[in-house]
């Protein structure tokens, strides 16, 4: 088992330097090593369309998709079905006190999906979440023994550091190729994270990792909720361009792992070099719609809200 957080060289300063995050992001703005400048060329685009009823639509054709940046009209040079692409997904399970009575069924069906989901040319990383976030199998792999192997180990811990575990599972798919996915399985409150909600975002944007989270519920009405948490992960999921999920029951927690893989199945890729830009902002929006299809208006399209220009060196 890997420990990941407190171990890890990217957390010294928060032994040593342990500063709100608008202090952070301060003292790194005045420090040039801090960030690293890119030059931006081809801008890649993983969309999911779904009609009205949440079911994905195959068999578009690059003609069918209008493509903005900053409210201008790009070109699409590149155009493809996503389901050719390998897939780098990072599995993250809560395990913090909260979790403790659910676990066993989580872990369960967190195993029919990666047997649902993997093929071959894919890979798959197990984090476990309370207190510090461990990276339960060696790096990505799509050997499903392994793979149960590590989701059978996680252990209930005790607060949740689930900022971080978004960030971590960020950073390790920062240099995959093809498609990059976070799968979160939550009950959505964050308690001990070094991170914050603004930093998991960036980390998961730059990335370009689509973010799903499954919002673990166990009695609806709970007084003990954390609200704030799951709004918090609903936006993450939209900006990503990926979805959430209540779960009240392992048969809906099955459910949306379905959902999720189908999902994945039906993907495009539309790729576009951005046109000279009067701006100088560092975040640049992007917007995709459907046209020239039946019903099309009715087709709700997802994908990343945008894109940095400068991107974060951690």
């Amino acid at each position: 088992m890997f420990l990941l957080g407190l171990c890890c060289s990217v957390w010294a300063w928060s032994q040593e330097n342990p500063k709100p995050p608008e202090s952070r992001q301060s003292a790194q703005q005045s420090e040039p090593s801090t960030t690293l400048k890119v030059n931006v060329n081809l801008v890649n685009v993983f969309v999911t369309v779904t009609d009205a009823n949440g079911a994905p639509i195959g068999g578009l054709k690059k003609d069918n998709f209008i493509l903005q940046e900053d409210g201008k009209d790009q070109k699409i040079s590149v155009f493809d079905k996503e389901s050719a692409l390998p897939l780098s997904i990072a599995l993250a399970i809560d395990t913090s006190l909260s979790t403790r009575h659910d676990l066993p069924l989580e872990q369960q069906s967190a195993k029919r999906f990666a047997h649902a989901i993997l093929r071959p040319v894919d890979a798959l990383s197990v984090y476990a979440f309370s207190e510090v976030v461990h990276e339960t199998t060696p790096g990505y792999t799509a050997d499903l023994k392994r793979i149960d192997e590590s989701i059978d180990h996680i252990r209930v811990g005790a607060a949740t550091a689930l900022y971080d575990a978004i960030f971590l599972a960020s950073r390790s798919l920062d240099h995959r190729k093809g498609r990059k996915v976070i799968v979160l399985i939550t009950d959505g409150g964050d308690t001990i994270s070094k991170v914050d909600y603004k930093e998991a975002v960036r980390a998961s944007i730059e990335a370009e990792a689509i973010v799903y989270s499954i919002i673990v519920v166990p009695i609806e009405s709970s007084a003990g909720r954390e609200i704030g948490g799951e709004h918090a992960l609903i936006q993450l999921s939209e900006d990503t361009g990926g979805k959430y999920y209540y779960a009240t029951s392992i048969a809906q927690l099955d459910e949306a792992f379905r959902r999720i893989s189908d999902e994945l199945r039906t993907q495009y890729l539309l790729a576009y070099y951005p046109s000279e830009h009067a701006s100088f902002s560092d975040f640049r929006r992007i917007e995709v719609k459907a046209t020239g299809v039946a019903d099309g208006s009715a087709y709700h399209v997802r994908h990343r809200t945008g894109y940095y220009t400068v991107k974060s060196e951690f």
